[in-house]
């Protein structure tokens, strides 16, 4: 197969695959982008990073990272149909190589962590905020995982006095995720975020529930560095508001670095993710 062309094939598997289980079209990419480099390079592992193109949680069965097993589980986008796929351990007895496996989210958190904006700190907080929200969590310079990985969207916050808006998350209605992310600002304002840059008020709301959110993750894990990307973080005036309400939230109850350099953008653009799956690439290999 010509090299070359390989990148476009692999988009096409994705974008149109054969099956409604979109986990299988991941399959597929996978498949094919290691033919293509272990023919090249014979040391290169597959790397699955999940949520890049669906939405992932997944539970642990084992007991190291080493002897790991992920159970995942695929939510459809109405969010009713699940199905579940022991789906490391087919990657691995397919391709016969080191497979690392984790979340868009953490990758990108390792990413930021290692070369980002966190560079030279054991701990941040990469939240991303575009369809959903999700975040990753470096602390002691080790991601954080416990019976699942963080769901941090999925927290309650107080809704705005004046915001009317039922929201829009399919299990908790209303919850951070609910009221700020793409979807939800889309829904409530009756126009997708890019065409809305002009309106203050939509921006300001939704500073309102990201600050609220970053409260509560500071007072729980207390990161050195919270990184804010994701689509919807692409409107920059939206981290001028946070910095004005999360003062207000925390009420000096802990202190703070200054804002601007504390609560940034991903050092590493879009490529915080990439660069963390080649982080998890190369633990896979050690």
């Amino acid at each position: 197969m010509d090299e070359r062309s390989w990148p476009s094939i692999c988009l096409q598997s994705i974008q149109k695959p054969r099956t409604g289980f979109p986990v299988f079209a991941i399959g597929s990419f996978t498949i094919l982008l290691s033919s293509v480099l272990i023919s090249a390079y014979p040391v290169f592992i597959s790397l699955l990073i999940f949520g890049i193109l669906s939405p992932i949680a997944m539970n642990m069965i084992g007991t190291s990272m080493n002897a790991m097993i992920y159970e995942s589980i695929e939510r459809e986008p109405d969010y009713k149909k699940k199905r579940l796929v022991l789906f490391v351990q087919e990657i691995k007895e397919a391709l016969a190589v080191p497979v690392g496996f984790n979340t868009d989210v953490n990758a990108a958190a390792l990413g930021e962590g290692t070369f980002g904006a966190a560079k030279g700190s054991d701990s941040c907080l990469y939240i991303t905020v575009g369809t959903g929200i999700g975040a990753g969590a470096v602390v002691q310079g080790k991601l954080l995982q416990g019976l699942s990985h963080p769901e941090v969207g999925h927290i309650l916050v107080r809704r705005h006095p004046e915001d009317q808006y039922a929201g829009k998350c399919p299990y908790h209605q209303d919850c951070f995720e609910g009221l700020a992310a793409g979807p939800a600002i889309e829904e409530h304002w009756g126009a997708k975020g890019i065409d809305l840059i002009g309106r203050e008020e939509v921006w300001d709301l939704e500073a309102y529930y990201i600050a609220q959110a970053l409260m509560q993750y500071i007072l729980i894990l207390s990161p050195k560095k919270i990184i804010l990307g994701g689509g919807v973080m692409n409107q920059k005036q939206v981290f001028s508001s946070v910095y004005k309400y999360l003062p207000e939230f925390l009420n000096d109850y802990v202190s703070l670095p200054e804002l601007s350099d504390y609560i940034v953008s991903p050092g590493l653009g879009d490529n915080a993710g990439i660069v963390g799956s080649l982080l998890l690439a190369k633990e896979a290999l050690q």
